[in-house]
């Protein structure tokens, strides 16, 4: 099993008022094959308290296995042994399966519900980007390494871009500065 780039995100929301309009975004992605959601809690907290929550994935019980099988393996493999490697990947396709909630123990997911707001929800997903396998397959094939990668929001480019016009603006008055004092 192919597994693509995986994206852990966490949503907050302040004072929820659900539509529909988010899950139906998510879906139209999902059905499209861009995202598969390997995991997705949407927890709403009473005004309260109370967290209620909702579970989804577009992983089968085999898959699950198999993603933490990989885990654990890879966990394993960094000790040099091939037994300890299989038996590492046993465990962990257990431990994945049984205790963890997108690779994070239970306390941890307990630590995202405490930083909601009374009256708050949040929508914490790790999906996968199967859409990239050829292409990373590709980079390999050809011998590519990736060096980095991040998401980007329109906000941070908006950012980036304000900061590169400051800087082309003080490079073309350094430029203008320096032709004035070659012409004196």
């Amino acid at each position: 099993m192919a597994l693509g780039p995986m994206q852990f995100i966490v949503i907050s929301f302040d004072d929820p008022e659900p539509d529909g309009s988010i899950l139906r975004a998510l879906n139209d992605v999902r059905d499209k094959g861009l995202i598969r959601l390997v995991d997705a809690l949407a927890v709403l907290k009473s005004d309260d308290g109370e967290i209620t929550a909702v579970q989804v994935s577009d992983l089968s019980p085999e898959e699950v296995a198999l993603a933490g099988a990989a885990i654990g393996g890879l966990i394993g493999l960094g000790t040099g042994s091939i037994d300890v490697a299989e038996a590492m990947a046993d465990e962990g396709a257990l431990s994945f399966i049984d205790n963890y909630e997108f690779g994070l123990l239970p306390e941890d997911i307990d630590d995202i519900a405490a930083e909601i707001p009374d009256g708050g929800a949040a929508l914490i997903m790790l999906v996968e980007h199967p859409w990239l396998i050829p292409l990373r397959k590709a980079v390999r094939m050809q011998g590519g390494t990736i060096l980095a990668q991040d998401f980007l929001s329109v906000e941070t480019l908006m950012d980036i871009g304000s900061d590169l016009a400051t800087f082309a603006q003080m490079q073309a008055e350094f430029e203008q500065e320096m032709l004035e004092d070659g012409e004196e």
